[in-house]
């Protein structure tokens, strides 16, 4: 099955919102056998809308939108739609007493604004989809010049229709032997991308057809394997081939796979050998903390921090002696050992974690330039120190160091 994406709304056009709907979108319709063939961006303008979904539908015959289904005069996708298949928009009661009820269920004042009726005009012969995150419905509309399926612009709401209503639909119409297109992907962290590929040079070669492609992220590189065009049933077991062939390869440079998050994988470590987690933070300036306690239920590993900026700190808050300071300076091995040693004091904690670096721009020398680096890791008699040099800008620089810092943690846990 064939089918094109149009995604809708001025603020893509201007770069204002990121398209992260056609990429979403494309891997779960690909995943059940469907083929997208083009995507295509227009703005709220109804007679561009009506031009790229007709020329859309011309082509595939199967049209998925997404944006333009809200309450404000802009979203005008559902009347576009309605002038394509020359049908009226007619008001869908029952949908309106829903949205009065959410309305009510929610104890906001006064009434329901009347923008938020308009919701509940659908073109005629729309099949309602349901779409518990919002008050948008998704639309499925069938006739003579094929199949649309309108979708909010939300990436949440259209990514939660697109798995709970349209893939199993399209999977009814697909059979097992259906051709598709498949991913999976591997997390790996603390190793570059050419030092991968040399790894896995000769594993690489046996993997086909299953292709390997190698995605350098902010978290390290990711490793996606895709089969292409084989039946359902034979997907997954490629898949599952290919990558047990590589993964004893990455050693424990792989933490995860698909949306796998390193801050996750360090706070269920700690929690399964009952050890509690403190930080001592500079350049990183709270980012270690924020991205452990991003992770649901991290209280029951992570006690706490310090942000340490200012050298001060490091002396009065984590016992830092001045003679190391002066020493080795504050960027330094020594100091961020002395850290490490210090929070765990401070808080009374089994495992520390300390950062120190130049994050830039300035502020770099002939020994210590930007990007340079100094984690170091306690985790009860274990201790461990690395020295770092990372590319990028201030923004770059600082993520790096909290996912090397992780990847550091969760090494260290692993000798236990």
């Amino acid at each position: 099955m064939d089918l094109e994406l149009v995604t809708i709304g001025t603020e893509l056009l201007l770069g204002h919102t990121v398209d992260s709907n056609a990429a979403d979108l494309s891997r779960a319709l690909t995943a059940v056998g469907a083929r997208v063939v083009r995507t295509s961006t227009v703005g709220d303008d109804h007679d561009a809308i009506v031009a790229t979904v007709r020329d859309a539908l011309a082509r595939a015959g199967f049209v998925v939108t997404t944006g333009g289904l809200g309450p404000t005069r802009d979203d005008i996708t559902k009347g576009a739609v309605a002038a394509i298949y020359k049908v009226p928009m007619v008001r869908d009661e029952a949908y309106e007493r829903l949205l009065e009820e959410r309305w009510q269920a929610l104890r906001r004042p006064g009434a329901m604004p009347e923008s938020n009726r308009t919701q509940a005009l659908l073109p005629r012969g729309a099949e309602r989809l349901s779409n518990p995150r919002g008050t948008a419905p998704g639309l499925w509309l069938e006739g003579a010049p094929g199949t649309v399926v309108m979708l909010p612009g939300v990436p949440e709401e259209a990514r939660g229709l697109v798995a709970e209503e349209v893939v199993p639909r399209l999977a009814r119409q697909l059979s097992d032997t259906a051709v598709v297109t498949r991913s999976y992907v591997l997390r790996t962290a603390g190793i570059g991308e050419s030092a991968l590929a040399d790894r896995l040079d000769g594993v690489e070669q046996t993997l086909a057809p299953v292709t390997l492609a190698y995605l350098p992220t902010l978290d390290g590189v990711d490793l996606r394997f895709t089969v292409w065009g084989v039946a359902a049933n034979r997907a997954d077991a490629m898949l599952s081939e290919a990558i047990g062939l590589v993964r004893p390869t990455l050693g424990d440079h792989c933490y995860g796979a698909d949306g796998a998050d390193l801050a996750g994988e360090v706070l269920h470590l700690l929690e399964q050998k009952r050890l509690r987690l403190a930080v001592a933070e500079s350049c990183t300036g709270g980012l270690i903390g924020a991205r452990l306690t991003a992770v649901a239920g991290a209280s029951v590993a992570f006690v706490g921090g310090v942000v340490a900026y200012d050298d001060a700190v490091k002396r009065v808050q984590l016992g830092v002696g001045e003679e190391l300071l002066a020493t080795h300076g504050a960027v330094s091995e020594a100091v961020v050992t002395a850290m490490a040693h210090g929070v765990c004091d401070r808080f009374g904690v089994e495992a520390g974690l300390a950062v120190s670096g130049v994050a830039g721009p300035g502020g770099g020398t002939d020994d210590k330039p930007v990007g340079t680096v100094c984690l170091a890791a306690r985790v009860g008699a274990q201790n461990r120190v690395v020295t770092l040099r990372v590319l990028g800008d201030r923004y770059q620089i600082r993520a790096r160091a909290v996912q090397g810092a992780l990847f550091l943690l969760r090494r260290t846990i692993g000798v236990l």
